[in-house]
């Protein structure tokens, strides 16, 4: 059962949803892949006009929050990234260190979990296996289709569960 009395949540993918993460993808193109540099990276993310709009959009009726595959190690980086955006205040959701599941199973877990005792008004995600699982489960999908496709960032989400 949802709580009716609190605002509605709106849900944010960052990479490649309100960060652009072109600029580090050299990282994942090479083997073995370079994942404390893909991460140390993501403070200079520029950020994406068309996610950071919606962010401000569902703000003013909704609660923001912040759901990535980012590990948790990256969390204040993160928070300091949100914050230099002027992007609202909110909780964000994280991979624990040594979560290796596909993005799409931490993902639906979590929006399950937030579901329960909120309404969730909106997911909006790159990631187009999270989306139709979303869609799947009965939520609300937004798909961030304002960056081009990284083979190497999807291979990561999916088969190796790094973000």
């Amino acid at each position: 059962m949802t709580d009716s009395s609190e605002r509605p949540l709106a849900v944010f993918d960052l990479d490649n949803t309100l960060a652009d993460t072109a600029h580090r993808q050299h990282f994942l193109e090479r083997q073995p892949r370079d994942w404390d540099g893909f991460f140390a990276a993501a403070p200079a993310d520029p950020p994406l006009p068309q996610g950071i709009a919606l962010v401000l959009e569902h703000a003013a009726e909704c609660e923001v929050v912040y759901l990535t595959g980012r590990p948790e190690r990256c969390r204040q980086d993160t928070r300091d990234w949100l914050a230099a955006q002027g992007l609202p205040d909110g909780r964000v959701y994280m991979r624990r260190d040594n979560d290796r599941r596909p993005a799409r199973r931490t993902k639906l877990e979590t929006l399950r979990r937030l579901g329960r005792t909120r309404d969730v008004r909106v997911l909006v995600d790159d990631d187009e296996l999270v989306c139709a699982d979303a869609e799947q489960a009965g939520f609300t999908v937004v798909r961030a289709r304002w960056t081009a496709p990284s083979a190497a960032l999807k291979n990561a989400q999916e088969r190796e569960g790094r973000t």
